[in-house]
């Protein structure tokens, strides 16, 4: 259950952050981003991939499965993080890290992360 509150959480926090870009590229995202979300948390579940301590999803073993689909992602991620940044006057960089420690934060049991020093552990 509380992964699923998680997955529910995450998906909100990202759609929050798609409301900021404009037009139809916040909508282009949006759909794309939902529809990709039930296989990154099938990799997560499966430990084949964790959240990387810039805001992304990452490989965590040399079994890269679905990888035109985890580079979308980060693709999708990298263009909500810009336009954050533009308006908040800022930088994706550091978008990316403070959504890495919200993510981080609200992660279940299970999840694989990556600290600020670049090491991964499970929460």
């Amino acid at each position: 259950m509380k992964t699923r509150r998680f997955q529910i959480t995450i998906f909100t926090l990202i759609i929050t952050s798609l409301i900021l870009v404009s037009g139809s590229l916040a909508g282009s995202l949006k759909e794309e981003m939902r529809a990709r979300q039930p296989k990154i948390i099938k990799l997560k579940a499966e430990g084949l991939i964790g959240e990387n301590n810039r805001g992304f999803v990452e490989y965590r073993t040399a079994k890269e499965p679905r990888k035109g689909l985890v580079q979308a992602e980060n693709q999708n991620r990298k263009v909500v993080y810009r336009a954050i940044a533009k308006q908040q006057n800022s930088n994706a960089g550091n978008v990316g890290r403070r959504r890495s420690a919200q993510i981080a934060d609200r992660a279940p049991a299970g999840t694989w992360l990556q600290n600020q020093d670049g090491e991964w552990y499970r929460k």
